[in-house]
């Protein structure tokens, strides 16, 4: 789809994930691409670096990848007492890796343990719900992710069935009933060819 806008004249692409960010860099270096991400748009390839991104990208990031350290601190304030945390995270978002690494690195620092479970469906969803009790997690951090901001209300819902004390990436997954979220600072990623003034 990428390759067929860049065919098309459009004044700018829009990209709401790392999959079409990428794709659309690859598909055209002089339109303007506006992406919006949630990890290091540097190590995800997207722009050469934070001061001189260059290129025709510009964007947000949210940089909730770096985020699992302080979202395991808070959970395990309100919950003190929890040693296992389980960790949701979908295998298809390529952000998992590094939200995976950075949650069991902080675990470390904690000398808690923390479990990953894998949902990209909804019928997964709900295995991930039955693997937790197996696992006797104490409590559950979901990664940021678009899948499951899409189902944060079953997510909530399951969360208060087991009751299972979770965190969750924006406020809207609170508003949905969630017991706390912890969200990301968002950064600006401007080029000189596409700087946000221009949208």
């Amino acid at each position: 789809m990428a390759d067929e806008l860049a065919r098309q004249p459009v004044a700018v692409i829009v990209a709401a994930d790392l999959p079409a960010a990428r794709a659309a860099k690859a598909a055209t270096t002089t339109i303007p691409v506006v992406f919006w991400t949630g990890g290091d748009p540097v190590d995800d390839g997207l722009v050469a670096s934070l001061s001189h991104p260059g290129g025709n990208l510009t964007g947000v990031s949210m940089f909730n990848n770096v985020l699992g350290a302080k979202r395991l601190e808070l959970l395990h304030e309100l919950v003190p007492k929890a040693a296992v945390f389980a960790l949701l995270v979908n295998p298809s978002n390529p952000n998992t890796d590094p939200q995976s690494k950075d949650a069991q690195e902080a675990a470390r620092t904690k000398a808690v343990q923390v479990t990953i479970v894998k949902a990209s469906t909804e019928d997964e969803i709900d295995d991930a719900f039955a693997t937790l009790v197996n696992f006797h997690a104490d409590a559950l951090i979901v990664a940021s992710d678009p899948f499951f901001f899409s189902h944060r209300e079953r997510l909530v819902a399951l969360a208060a069935q087991f009751s299972v004390p979770a965190i969750y990436t924006v406020r809207r997954y609170a508003e949905a009933g969630g017991l706390i979220s912890s969200r990301a600072a968002r950064r600006w990623i401007c080029s000189s060819a596409a700087t946000p003034a221009e949208f």
